[in-house]
């Protein structure tokens, strides 16, 4: 199954204070990371962005896509990815998440053909929106939601059909929940780059 992968790299920054996209991370930049880790999976990667970032992001491998809905947070993000997607399921991931596991992501993949959404449950109320997979039968439902001003990024789920992929099921795969670590804030970004060493260094073992 062909499958594009949606990378959103959109947001103000305003906790780190700088493009995140951009950082760098153990000589390669947070999106460089995200992009190695889909790349695996995708017959096309689409990056997703803002108007004002449009100018600072350039990714080999990628197209870049200006938001159709600017300030409407990942929600538009998504919109606006899924409606360029030449596949009928992408997987949409944020440009900030560098230890994205790739047999994880193949597990969501595979399990999509029979839903409009697979997306991760961590706990009670803990869904990971940004790392999930999506079918262009999701449009209508986000553009709805997009209209009403309902602009949380799980807001459309219940219109749709939608696998929920139980924490147990993670830690098959990644067994420390890395996939879902984020950068916000310095502290994250400092933190990643410990854990970038130390996977370094397992490796080179």
């Amino acid at each position: 199954m062909e499958i594009t992968s949606i990378i959103l790299a959109g947001g103000k920054n305003r906790r780190l204070g700088r493009t995140k996209a951009l950082q760098d991370l153990g000589g390669k930049s947070l999106i460089g990371h995200v992009i190695e880790r889909v790349r695996r999976l995708s017959s096309q990667i689409l990056v997703v962005t803002s108007p004002e970032q449009r100018h600072l992001i350039s990714v080999a491998d990628a197209e870049i896509l200006v938001d159709h809905h600017p300030g409407k947070g990942p929600l538009g993000g998504l919109y606006t990815g899924l409606l360029a997607s030449s596949s009928s399921f992408s997987l949409v991931v944020a440009c900030d998440m560098p230890f994205l596991n790739t047999e994880l992501l193949r597990y969501l993949v595979e399990l999509a053909p029979n839903f409009d959404v697979v997306i991760p449950r961590l706990g009670e109320g803990t869904l990971e929106p940004l790392h999930a997979v999506y079918s262009r039968g999701c449009l209508d439902a986000i553009e709805t939601k997009l209209k009403q001003g309902h602009l949380r990024a799980d807001s459309f789920l219940s219109a749709v059909r939608v696998r929920y992929v139980e924490r147990a099921e993670c830690l098959r795969f990644d067994p420390r929940l890395l996939s879902f670590f984020n950068i916000n804030w310095q502290l994250d970004l400092e933190r990643a780059m410990v854990l970038a060493a130390s996977e370094v260094s397992s490796h080179s073992r």
